[in-house]
């Protein structure tokens, strides 16, 4: 894992960063933030990532 895609990882574990903010700056869609979440992380972590994201998008109109 190199430096870029760790800065990636941790702008997408915050909840105060946007995937549009992601997009913006590494180019990355949020179905390719995703993937590289998923390629990255082990799984659970990656299952509780995505139920938090999940979770608090139904709550926000503009979460993540």
């Amino acid at each position: 894992m190199n430096y870029q895609t760790s800065e990636i990882i941790e702008m997408a574990l915050s909840d105060h960063t946007s995937f549009k903010a992601i997009e913006e700056i590494y180019g990355l869609t949020e179905p390719q933030v995703k993937d590289l979440m998923r390629r990255n992380l082990k799984r659970k972590s990656y299952e509780a990532w995505r139920a938090r994201v999940r979770r608090f998008s139904d709550r926000r109109e503009h979460y993540k």
